[in-house]
């Protein structure tokens, strides 16, 4: 899942990455993308109380940005609520999400 929030103060927008604790791959994912130079390390998603994993971003607006989740034993998948999907330099399915 992904949620999207308008900051009203710098006209950005906050951008949350979600997966639910049930997933095959919840425990120890990031999100890697154009936004943070496709890092595993810059944005891990964490544990929550209500059984999700979620990680935000704040971007500016009115771009678009290609991502991935990738697990720490380097399994990629895709987020099923992205916007769409390109395929991307690797040749495979990129996540696009827009601000």
């Amino acid at each position: 899942m992904i949620r999207k929030q308008k900051v009203k103060k710098t006209g950005e927008t906050k951008v949350t990455f979600v997966i639910s604790g049930d997933h095959q791959h919840a425990g120890k994912v990031s999100v890697v993308g154009d936004f943070n130079d496709w890092d595993p390390s810059a944005l891990v998603l964490k544990k929550r109380s209500n059984n999700t994993y979620s990680a935000s971003v704040t971007l500016p607006a009115g771009e678009r940005y290609a991502f991935r989740y990738r697990t720490a034993d380097e399994v990629w998948f895709n987020d099923e609520a992205a916007d769409h999907y390109e395929m991307g330099k690797a040749g495979q399915d990129d996540c696009i999400v827009t601000t």
